[in-house]
């Protein structure tokens, strides 16, 4: 059984996604998240497979970006950002990820449309220093 730190899940999550929806490299993203992979999202079919396919589904703009990632034992949760996926806005994630075997295990999120400037009532932005364009 494979143990990492918290510090190593918060590496493997970023290099996972910059495989997966930046480079959609499916070979290697394989070797990152398990075979056994549950998937607790809304938006996607179960298993490692259901992942991989709606990635392929998503045009080739589609990318992720990372503003924050903090981990405790072997959960990792990491507030992102996907652009260029076909919607009207971005979507806002929480990712939240389990390790097993250090693999990526487990996974939920929670998603929301990217507010403008005129929709955000609180006048910020909710990720980064700036509005969409």
């Amino acid at each position: 059984m494979t143990k990492t730190t918290p510090e190593q899940n918060k590496a493997l999550v970023l290099e996972a996604f910059e495989t997966l929806f930046n480079k959609r490299d499916y070979a290697a993203a394989e070797r990152l998240w398990s075979d056994r992979y549950i998937q607790h999202s809304a938006h996607i079919a179960p298993g490692r497979e259901g992942l991989f396919n709606l990635v392929r589904t998503l045009p080739d703009t589609a990318r992720y970006e990372n503003q924050l990632i903090v981990a405790e034992g072997d959960y990792v949760i990491a507030h992102g950002r996907f652009t260029g996926i076909g919607r009207p806005a971005a979507w806002i994630a929480a990712d939240v990820v389990r390790f097993e075997n250090g693999k990526l295990a487990e996974h939920w999120d929670v998603l929301q449309d990217e507010a403008t400037r005129t929709e955000s009532a609180s006048g910020l932005p909710m990720f980064g220093d700036s509005f969409p364009a």
